[in-house]
């Protein structure tokens, strides 16, 4: 069926695929949403302090 260096060109491409799709289940799941969070949190930061410094003036 498959010689020797066959089935570990078949293990090596196994192993890839595998670390490859956990990690985008990683990124997706986790990496992406704390991205985001962050990235809104600091957008509404920012426009609270721009208005507050508006009152102020």
């Amino acid at each position: 069926m498959f010689e020797f260096d066959q089935y570990l060109g078949f293990l090596a491409f196994l192993t890839i695929l595998t670390i490859g799709f956990w990690l985008m289940i990683f990124l997706l799941t986790f990496v992406v949403p704390y991205w985001l969070i962050g990235n809104l949190r600091e957008m509404m930061k920012e426009r609270k302090e721009a208005k507050r410094a508006q009152l102020e003036e």
